[in-house]
């Protein structure tokens, strides 16, 4: 069997699923705006009293991919809610639970987890219901029948958001998954802000995967010994998500890493080699956007040409590809950094894809003999008592 890329040529099976579910989120994206609009009565009724009290905390939480979900968000729903706002991922609460809690302030657990049945998503939950005096759940699921919605589902200090059954990725790597939920986190906790933003999204996404095919396996045809993403703000969780996928997608055969544009010359430039790739998110933001482009430019004048691109909505990125190291978000120039994210991260989807194949690795099973499983295996969890 062979699969067909987005915007591309077909290649041996082994990728249907990750394909497939690359292509499939602006469509997914517009689901998930009609879920949010039929469940807006019953999530305000939840949500407006617990966002009116000045104390409460935020906690986004997810481990991997889903850590980074609340990475993206953190600054933008903390500007919109003006309540504190944390990104805390599963990993760590579970790991020190007493440390990431240790303000027993009144809190709203929003829980991001694509299958629901990593252990520690369940059990960041439980915790913060021993360690907090008052705790409330927004579990954000990809799984109806995961161990998170189950059990959460019937609790009144929890609330349950499900997922279109799709966005239940099925290849090893989150790809619709990570969109679907920011989305609906976005327009759950954000409010009337980001009202019919998600169709602009889901166009932008449409052109990218209709039109990205060959300046990504133009990059990807350089044969980069490693790859570096670097963003600011909202893009920065983008940049380590980005980062991610091509380590899971390419089994580690590639190296990436991820930091900040002003972060990165504080030792981190170090990874930097004559084979190296980089990719710099710009923020919309005005005064963000110059320590992007600051970083850009200074790269570019000492790697090789075209080892540097720009993934930028500004007016310099040409949505018709005639600069092969700018590449367009289109029509997407007005939006927050929170939202350009969603188009941005499919060219890094289809970069990790193209990696993989170059490779000769399997997207949908990247680890055959079973090291690095797509749910995650192998935790043992200790009582907080003991």
């Amino acid at each position: 069997m062979t699969t067909t890329l987005p915007g591309g040529p077909t290649v041996d099976d082994g990728a249907a699923h990750t394909v497939r579910e690359i292509a499939q989120q602006p469509a997914l994206w517009r689901e998930v705006e009609r879920i949010l609009a039929a469940s807006r009565e019953e999530l305000d009724a939840f949500l407006r009293p617990l966002l009116a009290r000045p104390d409460l905390r935020v906690v986004l939480t997810g481990a991997g991919t889903s850590a980074y979900a609340g990475q993206v968000l953190q600054t933008a729903l903390s500007r919109k809610l003006g309540v504190r706002v944390d990104a805390v991922a599963t990993t760590d609460l579970v790991a020190d639970p007493r440390g990431c809690l240790a303000e027993d302030l009144p809190t709203l657990l929003v829980s991001f987890a694509r299958s629901g049945d990593s252990p520690e998503s369940v059990a960041a939950t439980e915790l913060a219901d021993q360690v907090l005096t008052e705790a409330h759940h927004l579990v954000i699921t990809c799984n109806a029948q995961g161990s998170l919605a189950l059990r959460h589902a019937d609790r009144p200090a929890s609330r349950v958001l499900l997922m279109p059954a799709a966005a239940n990725d099925q290849g090893f790597a989150m790809t619709s998954s990570f969109t679907c939920m920011t989305l609906a986190a976005l327009l759950a906790l954000g409010g009337d802000a980001y009202r019919g933003v998600a169709g602009r999204l889901a166009q932008a996404a449409e052109w990218i995967t209709a039109n990205a095919e060959q300046t990504v396996g133009d990059l990807m045809a350089r044969a980069p010994e490693r790859i570096v993403y670097l963003g600011s703000g909202a893009l920065k969780g983008l940049a380590g998500e980005s980062a991610l996928k091509v380590l899971e997608l390419t089994g580690g055969a590639l190296v990436a890493t991820s930091e900040s544009s002003l972060g990165f010359r504080h030792g981190p430039k170090a990874v930097l080699t004559e084979r190296t790739v980089v990719v710099v998110y710009v923020s919309n933001d005005p005064y963000t956007r110059r320590y992007d482009l600051d970083i850009a430019a200074e790269l570019r004048s000492g790697l090789p040409a075209g080892s540097v691109v720009t993934v930028s909505a500004a007016s310099g990125a040409d949505p018709h590809g005639g600069d092969p190291d700018s590449w367009a978000l289109p029509a997407l120039a007005d939006v927050e950094d929170v939202a350009l994210a969603l188009p941005a991260v499919v060219y890094a989807q289809l970069l990790a894809l193209h990696a993989s194949l170059a490779r000769g690795i399997r997207p949908d099973q990247p680890f055959p003999s079973g090291e690095v499983n797509r749910v995650v295996q192998g935790v043992i969890l200790h009582s907080l008592h003991n």
